[in-house]
């Protein structure tokens, strides 16, 4: 039985390999992103599967059209949107930069999960699956996108309790660091990969298929009974017990 799913931030790193496996599957998948170009060659890259839609995930305007664009029914919605957007500004110099900062980390990260959900809410059937993409840094701390990242896990919490009882799951995969994504930009050195490396039990740089695969377990039957957690896929840089 195919399958209708969401990613939004599809076009690139992890959320293209989201949509990939999905699309292995004979699923049929709706990619977004702000970026059209991007959007439409990853889709026409992956196959007649998935389909490509602009969308800013944290405006309200934009979901609104994108209502218009999607079927009713939505089985399986991975957000994968967002990222450090500090990486995108300069140093903050004065509170009103500050601000400013802040509120777009929460907006990419935070507020696009929230209002996406909210906008397709009512199209999640019985043994739907939500599925965020937080990261490491929730627990490591990371100044805004830290916080926003922590705030996703703590918003979950309250998602899974409010769709549980309609047979529908919410969960967290929570990368460490990720190779072969836009995430760091230009920004990260040969030293500091090699520490990040370094610090895991692996030795080696997570990938976005990993991630893809831990997303694609907790969609699947056999992950009915796991809602309200917080997977972590970051090599044992950071553990639990």
């Amino acid at each position: 039985m195919t399958r209708t799913v969401l990613v939004t931030g599809g076009g690139t790193g992890i959320g293209r390999a989201v949509a990939a496996a999905f699309a292995r599957d004979g699923d049929t998948v709706f990619v977004t992103g702000r970026r059209t170009e991007t959007l439409e060659k990853t889709a026409e890259e992956l196959g007649d599967a998935v389909h490509a839609l602009t969308c800013d995930n944290s405006d309200p305007k934009d979901l609104k059209r994108l209502q218009d664009s999607l079927p009713g029914t939505i089985d399986v919605v991975v957000h994968c949107a967002g990222g450090n957007t500090d990486f995108d500004r300069e140093a903050p110099s004065d509170l009103e930069s500050l601000a400013a900062g802040w509120r777009a980390n929460l907006d990419s990260n935070l507020i696009s999960a929230v209002l996406t959900t909210a906008a397709i809410r009512d199209r999640i059937p019985s043994g739907g699956a939500v599925i965020t993409i937080g990261s490491i840094a929730a627990d490591k701390g990371a100044g805004a996108y830290g916080a926003a990242k922590a705030a996703v896990a703590t918003w979950n919490v309250d998602l899974a309790a409010e769709l549980g009882p309609e047979g529908i799951t919410a969960n967290i995969v929570s990368p460490g660091y990720i190779a072969d994504t836009e995430f760091f930009r230009d920004f990260l050195t040969d030293e500091r990969r090699a520490m990040l490396i370094e610090s895991t039990s692996t030795k080696r740089a997570g990938t976005p298929d990993d991630i893809a695969s831990a997303v694609h377990f907790l969609a699947s039957p056999g992950a009915r009974q796991i809602t309200g957690q917080v997977l972590a896929v970051n090599g044992g840089e950071r553990t639990s017990r």
